[in-house]
């Protein structure tokens, strides 16, 4: 059978599969189901990012011992026991410390001097991950005047005798399947909460000065935390 008369016959055959078709589409069609998957991850990091700021600042906002005799302390131990509450509630798959940087503020009224006026400043920070990125909105001690912290459009301030706790996270997302994908990589979530109760504001405490706590230091960059027998170790 010549090549002409095999050509007429494959022109006029029904049978067979999809091959060609197949092959031709399987390129696309598994292009946009890689692309889904990685921006449906994408919006799922974020929003475990925005819910750890607010776990941070909820959790920020209540520690202290509790007593009806005086102001509630606080203690490095505390603080220390919020950053890893945080850490187990975001899971391995976001490995949060490694591949981020933490700020816990305090924000608080500053005395006014004698012909001056009130402001809002940074009583305290604590951070903690392994980013090495910088504050947005200023480190321990900053002057805030008296627009208070945040974004231009966001600020909060806290009232005379209080705090408000302002956390800050920046995260560098982990792709799942190609960083080509997501192109900026960098998650930013910020939230605050009113202290609950009264608050001793006059410095951070330590339960044993003999054995002191860990301090997250805002001048070192640490990733996950560990706990070990004799409690948490960087």
């Amino acid at each position: 059978m010549s090549m002409v008369q095999h050509l007429k016959r494959l022109s006029r055959s029904t049978s067979g599969v999809a091959m060609t078709e197949f092959a031709l589409g399987l390129p696309l069609l598994l292009t946009a189901g890689l692309w889904g998957a990685e921006m449906a991850n994408y919006a799922l990091v974020n929003m475990k990012v925005s819910q750890l700021a607010l776990q941070l600042a909820d959790n920020g906002s209540r520690i202290g011992d509790t007593s009806s005799l005086q102001n509630r302390k606080i203690y490095e131990s505390d603080i220390n026991d919020v950053f890893y509450g945080a850490q187990l509630q975001s899971g391995k798959s976001i490995s949060l410390y490694d591949n981020a940087r933490v700020f816990i503020s305090s924000v608080e009224v500053k005395v006014a001097t004698a012909g001056g006026s009130e402001s809002q400043y940074i009583h305290w920070q604590r951070c903690r991950g392994a980013k090495n990125v910088a504050s947005s909105y200023g480190t321990e001690g900053t002057d805030l005047g008296t627009t208070g912290i945040g974004p231009s459009t966001e600020k909060v301030v806290a009232q005379a005798g209080d705090a408000v706790i302002y956390v800050q996270v920046n995260y560098t997302y982990q792709p799942l399947i190609s960083s080509k994908i997501i192109t900026n990589r960098d998650i930013h979530a910020i939230a605050s909460f009113t202290v609950r109760d009264n608050r001793d504001l006059t410095q951070i405490y330590q339960r044993d000065a003999g054995k002191p706590d860990p301090v997250q230091k805002c001048d070192t960059l640490k990733g996950n935390m560990v706990v070990s027998a004799k409690g948490l170790v960087s």
